[in-house]
């Protein structure tokens, strides 16, 4: 599991911080999700919003 601090997205490449978690039902199966809070996004001049997604889409470590 994913603690506070930096993620990252690795397809989009997109950074951000881990700022809480949440809970998701797909296809039948309980999944835990990420709420994270997008610092650095690629291609667009927006760098603060704000992202629920699945923990295992994202990576931990040096993201700088």
């Amino acid at each position: 599991m994913l603690h506070n601090g930096d993620v990252q997205y690795p397809i989009t490449g997109q950074i951000g911080t881990v700022f809480g978690y949440g809970h998701q039902v797909m296809h039948g199966m309980y999944l835990t999700t990420l709420k994270v809070k997008v610092t650095k996004n690629k291609g667009t001049r927006r760098s603060s919003k704000f992202i629920e997604d699945t923990y295992n889409t994202w990576k931990s470590g040096d993201v700088a």
